[in-house]
């Protein structure tokens, strides 16, 4: 079993001194905003960009439960689990809910935090903390209407648009309101707050303090990237004395945080370093169709003799087949590859022969055939050792130690096969 990390100090957001050790991930459920920033444009299909508000696609709630298992597989070391956008978690609420309360119920030792402008996450508060939310990002980047009012385009409240001092005055009522409520709740809050040169960068300091009267942990001072296709994208991006200054002025009144990856909607591992990957893995459950487990029982091996998962797909001639009893597992059947040769139809059937497993454990996989069968609703495991510890890890959530490491299968390697890919 992992250790249980369920601590503020394994929090790399929180604590510095954890960021190399404790990976994150953020889940991309939430693509309606119910603000405009002047300096934000979500782009949803960019893997090229590291910044808030882009990812590479987005997850419906099942999806991203089904994500985060496949990755908690192969990362021995994510303690936090996220939600921040594309969008905002409280302009989707019902999906942000619904994804937390899912991992919540199999993994209850993460850490589970969320990043919000905060217009609509004050009904939340009390359902944050019964599903175990224990850390919340608030973005305020002033607390006077007037500075308020140059930052966003329009904000929509309640099925309403508002725009200029109104909707400033709004949004900070209820942002404002939320940080002495999430502290009654028992929950961290650190507060982000975009520099902007000109706008705001003179008035964080008073944003700090209003915030640390409120109750605020600690604040995240975070320079601006100024996007293409936003109303600041001309607007000088503040320097490294900006930024110095600034986190000199808010540290009077709060703890700072001053290492800020600026992390994107759909970042995984460690801050800094995400993975390079999971934009493949983020597609292949974004094409996941739900069912219900009921509807599949068995789980399918590729093995030599029946104990280990110790085949590559593209060599299995035939797959053993298991189900979960109150005896344990059991091997019911054997099932017969199709025949090689047929391309991509190949891994249509091998779909098709599996459709009533939920997974497949195999020592190794390409990344076509891999997207295939997983778009059928198979959750395809790369690992190699006993077969009962991959069957634990599917019927009963436990981590599979055993799983394949990146770069540790190159096609080719551990095949028959030419390294041309399989057919």
């Amino acid at each position: 079993m992992k250790e249980n990390t369920n601590s503020k100090a394994a929090h790399p957001c929180f604590d510095e001194k954890a960021r190399h050790a404790h990976a994150r991930v953020h889940l991309p459920v939430a693509p309606n905003c119910n603000i405009q920033c002047n300096y934000c444009n979500r782009q949803f299909d960019c893997v090229n960009e590291s910044r808030p508000g882009v990812t590479s696609t987005l997850l419906k709630p099942f999806q991203a439960f089904e994500y985060f298992k496949a990755l908690n597989d192969k990362l021995d070391n994510l303690s936090v689990v996220g939600i921040a956008g594309p969008g905002d978690p409280f302009a989707n609420a019902p999906e942000s809910m619904e994804t937390m309360q899912r991992i919540k119920a199999v993994f209850p030792e993460k850490i589970f935090c969320i990043s919000t402008n905060g217009l609509n996450l004050f009904p939340y508060i009390d359902q944050l903390a019964e599903v175990g939310v224990s850390h919340v990002t608030i973005t305020i980047n002033a607390i006077d209407p007037d500075i308020t009012a140059k930052v966003y385009k329009w904000v929509r409240f309640e099925k309403k648009v508002y725009r200029g001092r109104e909707a400033a005055e709004i949004l900070l009522k209820q942002q404002l309101k939320c940080i002495p409520a999430l502290k009654a709740a028992g929950i961290t809050v650190k507060i982000n707050s975009v520099i902007m040169p000109g706008i705001n960068d003179e008035h964080l300091e008073e944003v700090a303090r209003v915030c640390a009267e409120l109750g605020a942990d600690v604040i995240n001072c975070i320079p601006m990237i100024a996007a293409k296709g936003t109303a600041f994208e001309d607007m000088d991006q503040p320097d490294s004395k900006m930024v110095f200054k600034t986190r000199i002025q808010v540290s009077k009144h709060m703890k700072v945080m001053s290492h800020c990856a600026r992390c994107r909607a759909d970042a995984a591992g460690l801050l800094g370093k995400d993975l390079s990957d999971t934009h493949v893995m983020l597609r292949e459950f974004a094409n996941r169709q739900p069912f219900e487990e009921e509807e599949r029982p068995y789980v399918a091996v590729a093995t030599r003799e029946g104990l280990l998962v110790n085949m590559h797909l593209g060599e299995a001639t035939k797959f053993y087949i298991f189900r979960q009893s109150p005896k344990g597992f059991q091997m019911v059947e054997e099932r017969q590859a199709p025949p090689a040769g047929s391309g991509d139809n190949r891994w249509i059937d091998l779909a098709k022969l599996f459709a009533d497993c939920r997974a497949l454990l195999v020592s190794g996989v390409g990344e076509n055939p891999k997207a295939i069968i997983g778009s059928c609703g198979i959750r395809v495991i790369e690992m190699t050792g006993l077969i009962d510890e991959g069957l634990e890890g599917v019927y009963n959530n436990k981590p599979i130690r055993c799983i394949a490491k990146q770069d540790a299968f190159r096609c080719g390697s551990n095949c028959k096969g030419n390294a041309q890919g399989c057919a």
